[in-house]
C-alpha cells in the first residue's frame, strides 16, 4: 500500500503551512497513482476514527472512501444550505446517509477522502472552520497522527446464537392479508411491507468484512457502508439508484417487480422471460413509474422513460425502467423530498402507505430503504438503502421487503423477501 503512505506524506507537508486564524476553507488534493493492490474498504477499516463512509457505484467507476468529520449534518437539506456557501469549491463532496424518514440523516464533510472515477485516483485533505482555519490545522495535524497501517479484512468466521424474524411468518401472512384488504377497499393501491430479521452471533461482528464479502459477490449493485462507532454500523449492496445529478441532468428509475434468479443462465432467462409478460410484476413497475414521473413534473420540463429492461443479480431478477430528465435548479434538497420513499419501497398514495406501514410494522425503519450517497454543487447521487443490515455488537439486523399489490400472494411475498434477504445471508452461511 505504498500509494496510500505517499499520498499522506504529501497531504502532511501542505499542514505545516501558515494557517490564518478566521474562518475559512482549504481544500488538498494529491493524486493518486493506482498502480499497487491498494483496498480503500480495508485500508478505511484498519482506522480507528469515526465516522467512516464507503461506496462505490454499481457499474464500479465511481468509488469514494471517507474518513472522520470535519462538520456533521443531521439532514441533507442542513447539508445542501452549507454547500451553498460561496467559498467552497464546487465539487467539495458530503458524504452519507439518509435515514427511511428524509428529514432525518448522517451526513458529515469528510476531514480525508480518496476517490476514484474510473482509472484515476487523488485523495483529499479538507480543513474549514467558521472560527479559525489555524485551530482546524491544528486538530487535522493530530487526526494524521491517529493514523494506523492498512491491514487486510480478516474472513468471515462467524457462530450463530439465535434468529428471529419480525413480523414472523403467522404474523406476515396476517399483515400481507390486512394490507390487500386496505388496497381492495381502496385506501391504498400499494403497500411495501418489509421484515427485520435479527441474527445474534457468538462474538462482535466486523462490519468491515462482511461488507468486503458482498461487494466481491453482489455484483451489479451499488455498495454502501457507514461506520457511527466501534460497534455500530449500517451497510448493504443495493441494485437500485435513487437520483444521479450531473448539473442539472437527472436520471432516476423505477426497480419494482422480482422473481427469482438461478445460477444456470437458460434457467434464469426463463425466469427473466416470465417477469417481463407477469401483469402483476408489470402493474407494479409501472405505479412506481407514474408515481416518480407526477411527483418530478413540477421541477422539469420533460420526462423520458425508456423501455423496460430485467436486471439480473445473485438471488433475484427485478424489472427496471430508467427515467432521465433536466432540473430547472440543481436540488438536491428538492430531489430527495420528491423521489424519497418511492412507491418502490413504500407504497402509493405515498403519504398514507407511510402511515399504514408506521402503524403496522412491528419496528422502525431507521436507515433501511433510505439512501446513501454524496452531494456536492457540481453533481450528486444516492442509492437506495436496499439489501442491507445493521450491525449492533454482535447482532446484525437483515432488512428486506415486498410490494403488496392487488392479486398479491402473502406466501409467495414471504419467498421474495427471503431471496432478497439471501444476498446477504449467504454471505455468512455459505
Amino acid at each position: 500500500m505504498h500509494s496510500i503512505s505517499a499520498a499522506l506524506e504529501n497531504l502532511q507537508a501542505a499542514l505545516s503551512a501558515d494557517f490564518p486564524d478566521s474562518p475559512g476553507v482549504r481544500v488538498v488534493d494529491v493524486a493518486f497513482p493506482l498502480n499497487d493492490a491498494f483496498d480503500p474498504l480495508s485500508w478505511l477499516c484498519s482506522q480507528r476514527c469515526w465516522p467512516q463512509f464507503y461506496w462505490q457505484q454499481r457499474n464500479g467507476d465511481d468509488e469514494i472512501a471517507a474518513l472522520g468529520a470535519v462538520k456533521s449534518f443531521l439532514s441533507l437539506a442542513d447539508a445542501s444550505h452549507f454547500l451553498q456557501t460561496p467559498a467552497l469549491p464546487d465539487d467539495l463532496r458530503i458524504c452519507g446517509m439518509n435515514a427511511f424518514n428524509p428529514q432525518q440523516g448522517a451526513l458529515f464533510l469528510p476531514r480525508l477522502e480518496w476517490r476514484r472515477n474510473a482509472g484515476n485516483a487523488e485523495l483529499r485533505l479538507v480543513l474549514w472552520s467558521d472560527r479559525s482555519l489555524r485551530e482546524d490545522a491544528l486538530q487535522a495535524r493530530e487526526f494524521f497522527a491517529s493514523l494506523k497501517e492498512g491491514k487486510l479484512l480478516p474472513p468471515l468466521q462467524v457462530t450463530l446464537q439465535a434468529e428471529r424474524h419480525h413480523p414472523d411468518h403467522p404474523h406476515w401472512i396476517q399483515l400481507v392479508s390486512e394490507a390487500i384488504a386496505t388496497i381492495a377497499s381502496g385506501a391504498l393501491d400499494k403497500v411495501v411491507l418489509a421484515r427485520a430479521t435479527d441474527l445474534v452471533f457468538t462474538d462482535a461482528l466486523n462490519a468491515g468484512a462482511i461488507m468486503a464479502a458482498s461487494r466481491r459477490l453482489n455484483l451489479r449493485c451499488y455498495h454502501f457502508y457507514q461506520a457511527f462507532d466501534a460497534g455500530h454500523a449500517f451497510l448493504g449492496s443495493s441494485p437500485e439508484r435513487l437520483w444521479r445529478r450531473r448539473g442539472k441532468l437527472l436520471r432516476t428509475e423505477a426497480l419494482a417487480g422480482t422473481v427469482a434468479s438461478h445460477p444456470d443462465d437458460a434457467q434464469a432467462q426463463k425466469l427473466a422471460d416470465w417477469l417481463m409478460k407477469d401483469d402483476k410484476n408489470q402493474r407494479e413497475n409501472m405505479l412506481v413509474v407514474e408515481d416518480i414521473c407526477q411527483r418530478l413534473q413540477t421541477a422539469v420540463q420533460t420526462l423520458e422513460v425508456l423501455p423496460p429492461q430485467v436486471v439480473t443479480l445473485r438471488k433475484v431478477q427485478h424489472l427496471r425502467r430508467c427515467i432521465w430528465t433536466e432540473l430547472a435548479d440543481a436540488d438536491d434538497e428538492r430531489c430527495l423530498h420528491l423521489l424519497q420513499p418511492t412507491a418502490a419501497v413504500a407504497g402509493l398514495p405515498r403519504t398514507p402507505a407511510r402511515a399504514w406501514i408506521e402503524q403496522h410494522e412491528p419496528f422502525t425503519r431507521e436507515w433501511y430503504a433510505g439512501s446513501a450517497g454524496y452531494l456536492s454543487r457540481q453533481q450528486s447521487e444516492f442509492c437506495v438503502a436496499l439489501r442491507s443490515a445493521k450491525i449492533d455488537g454482535k447482532t446484525l439486523r437483515l432488512y428486506a421487503g415486498a410490494g403488496i399489490v392487488s392479486g398479491s400472494d402473502p406466501e409467495q411475498e414471504w419467498q421474495e423477501i427471503d431471496n432478497k434477504a439471501a444476498g446477504l445471508r449467504t454471505l455468512l452461511f455459505e
